[in-house]
Formats: C-alpha cells, structure tokens, sequence
C-alpha cells in the first residue's frame, strides 16, 4: 500500500462572504510501503469565484496571478490526480490536519462531481498522530514539527507540493510512533471548533454552578444569540457533543475536597504518632522486664 502526502492550498480571505472558498493549487507525494519516494503530483487550480487572488492569499501562498490565471479548472485538475492516484493498487491518504479533505470534497461538490470517489478515501491526519507523539494539546504547524525534529526546512511554506514534501519527512520521522487504527473517512461538520469550544466550556460551568445539564438549559442560557442553531444538522451535532461531554465529565474521578485531605492528612499523622508512642511504650516495657530478670 502506498502513502499518498497531500496538501491542498486554498484562496481564504480575511472578510466574511457567502462565496466559497476554493482549491487554487493541489500537491502530492507517493511513498511506498517502505516509505520510499516514487513519485509527485502538482498543479494550479483556476478557481470559479474571487479569480483574482488578493494581497493575503498571494503574500501568504507567493502563488502569481498569472498562474492562476493560466491554469486548468478543478474538473480537469480533479480528473488528472485521480489518473495519478490510480497508478497505486491501494493508497491512503496522509494529511496535516482534516481541512485538505475537507475542501477537494467540498469542491467536488460545487463542480457536481463524483464527491463518494473522495469520501471513500481512508486518510491519516499526521497532526493529531503527531500531537499525541509528542503529548501535547495545541497545533503545531509543519515548520514548528520539522524544527522539533531538527529536519532542514527546504521548502516553500504554503505551496502544496513542498508542504506535501514537509509534511512527509514529519511522517517518516515519527512514523513508528503512530496509530494508525486511527484512519478515517471524511465527514461532514456543520459546526465549527469555536462553537464546540464554548459547549465544552458551557458543561464545565454548568458543573461548578450545580445547574441541570440539559440541552435545553444549555441553549438558552450559553448558546442564544451567541449559535445559530437553524440548521438542525449543526444543532443536532452540537447536541451530541454536548451529551458526550456530559458523559466524559461524569467517568472523571471526583478529587477530594481541600478540608477533606486535611482532615485525611491529620487523621493520618495522629495515627503515625499514636503508633510510634506504642511502640516506644512496648519497646520501654520489654527493657524493665530484662533489667528486672537480671
């Protein structure tokens, strides 16, 4: 089985818009099983809207305009990497994080391609594989993990093919230290990591205030005019993270209280000393019984 590295860069903006967000460049790199280079996939992505890339994606990406404007669309972009990607009998994918699936999905999607070609696509986010490596609880970027590693960073951070090259000598270094009975499969979020951030921060106040963990309670008074919850896809999710939060809280052990351990604390220094008086008092015993046998 083959590792397929991919990176996908993307035209994100700085304001708010109900336009998508599009794949402007795809990059890939092929390891064998033994995690041998055999071979790379790269190209611009010309997308449909926002054409013109602004001074944040070009700053950031040092992708040309004339670039993308010459390039191919996602339909003919998306048809080449699946003819590169069948050269491998059996591959999955290995990405930095979950937003590359994410968003050749999503274009699939807008473009009315064939999205289950994608979905059913196994893939290892080498992020979380590598945060659970080094025990720790915040994102590394990929240049952050190439430094901890001490691996030469030769690349260009934010075009796709040298952050697929990056991201594969990450995978290389740490590649027995992973699980991968973690693979998985895209699905769909209709939340975002904010909205489930204030449900997990909701469910600890709702414990230290002693107020009944409900859904209900929880919407009205934490989520309203905060959440927009008319989807009920996003409310249905958020919902159960909400329960399995609650269930995840309630399986942690209960530490004793402050006034409880001091009580335990005492309780058990009296008894040291109670012991330690015994003892001397029999040890005094035992020595006037020998100096009266004398």
């Amino acid at each position: 089985m083959d590792y397929i590295i991919l990176d996908i860069e993307f035209n994100g903006r700085k304001f708010a818009s109900d336009l998508p967000m599009e794949v402007i460049e795809i990059g890939a790199v092929r390891l064998d099983e033994a995690l041998r280079y055999k071979d790379e996939f790269t190209s611009l992505v010309k997308p449909v809207y926002f054409s013109k890339l602004n001074s944040f994606i070009k700053e950031k990406t040092g992708i040309p305009q004339e670039g993308i404007d010459a390039a191919p669309g996602f339909p003919a972009v998306a048809a080449r990497f699946r003819e590169w990607l069948a050269r491998s009998e059996a591959f999955i994918f290995v990405t930095w994080g979950g937003e590359d699936m994410k968003r050749i999905v999503l274009d699939a999607r807008m473009h009315k391609l064939d999205d289950a070609y994608w979905t059913a696509i196994p893939y290892f986010d080498l992020l979380k594989g590598y945060i659970r490596y080094k025990n720790v609880t915040n994102d590394v970027s990929v240049e952050a993990a190439l430094a901890e590693l001490g691996i030469a960073n030769e690349g260009s951070a934010h075009r796709a093919l040298d952050d697929a090259r990056m991201t594969g000598d990450i995978f290389r270094a740490v590649f027995e230290h992973l699980d991968f009975e973690r693979v998985q499969y895209y699905k769909d979020v209709y939340s975002n990591a904010k909205e489930r951030r204030m449900v997990k921060n909701a469910v600890r106040t709702m414990a230290i205030q002693k107020q009944p963990q409900t859904w209900d309670v929880l919407v009205e008074k934490f989520l309203k005019d905060k959440v927009n919850l008319d989807d009920p896809r996003k409310a249905a999710e958020l919902e159960a993270y909400f329960a399995s939060e609650v269930a995840a809280r309630a399986q942690k052990p209960r530490k004793a209280p402050a006034a409880s351990q001091k009580t335990a604390e005492s309780a058990s220094s009296a008894a040291a000393a109670t012991s330690a008086t015994s003892a001397t008092s029999a040890e005094t015993t035992t020595t006037e019984s020998r100096e009266a046998r004398r």
